[in-house]
């Protein structure tokens, strides 16, 4: 299966409550100091949070946003049988934004009296849908899977939202969160609040339960969440919605998708 099928597929897991796989960016920590540290990412899409049991996340969309605003590149990239890797050197004092955005459509239709589907890139679709399809139904996608670190004190350059699609901003900061505290988010759609997004977060570890024991949440008329750690570690966020703002002629409708991974300390 190609990276960009696989990022297709990443995108297409997203927002399906109870949906058995997840995809995610699991930084191998979120909160360091020094001159120049570094972190190493998984991207991987899993049965398990954070368990490399399925298949690897492809990184054609990872976007990567440093302290000062501009973007840098990951290093050492990899893409193995069930994960991505990839490592950032923390060159600049404060937060980067570590993303995947993935963009395409998804089609049905049919041929012969035979229903068929496609999936893949906006430039694919004119070449791949056949002349004598019939009763063709486009839907646009774009996903954000994200993650948060911080070198030294946090900061929020990388933070600003590019008023595409869902995306996060703080209220609290994504790298000072500890157990006992509430903290408070904010989502966007296409850089608007947006009222009554359902959220599921779910606290690393899965594996080794019983119970997903996922934490259901909807934002306020602010686009505003709170939520209060009970246990440190590693918590998966999701949430998805749609509208009619497609930049595809052909499509009637777009999916808009996001994730993002946080760490949790204690006090």
């Amino acid at each position: 299966m190609t990276r960009f099928l696989l990022s297709a597929l990443a995108v297409a897991v997203i927002g399906t409550t109870g949906f058995a796989h997840k995809v995610w960016l699991r930084p191998s920590q979120t909160q360091l100091s020094g001159a120049e540290p570094w972190v190493t990412v998984d991207a991987a899409v899993s049965n398990d949070l954070f368990y490399f049991n399925h298949f690897p996340l492809g990184l054609d969309g990872l976007v990567i946003t440093a302290p000062d605003g501009n973007q840098v590149e990951g290093e050492n990239q990899s893409v193995g049988k069930y994960r991505s890797v990839f490592d950032v050197p923390l060159h600049q004092q404060g937060t980067y934004r570590i993303a995947i955005v993935n963009g395409g459509v998804f089609a049905s239709y049919e041929q012969g009296g035979q229903r068929r589907r496609f999936r893949g890139s906006i430039e694919s679709l004119e070449k791949e849908i056949p002349a004598d399809a019939t009763n063709l139904r486009v839907t646009e996608r774009l996903g954000r899977i994200e993650t948060f670190v911080t070198n030294g004190a946090p900061t929020d350059e990388a933070l600003k939202p590019t008023g595409k699609g869902v995306e996060l901003v703080p209220v609290s900061h994504p790298n000072d969160l500890y157990v006992g505290e509430e903290s408070t988010f904010r989502l966007l759609v296409n850089g608007k609040p947006a009222k009554g997004l359902e959220i599921e977060l779910i606290r690393g570890g899965t594996r080794y339960r019983d119970a997903q024991d996922e934490v259901h949440l909807t934002t306020d008329a602010n686009g505003e969440f709170s939520v209060t750690w009970s246990e440190p570690g590693m918590y998966w966020l999701e949430t998805s919605t749609e509208d009619k703002e497609t930049s595809v002629p052909q499509a009637t409708s777009r999916y808009l998708s996001y994730a993002a991974t946080f760490e949790v300390l204690p006090q």
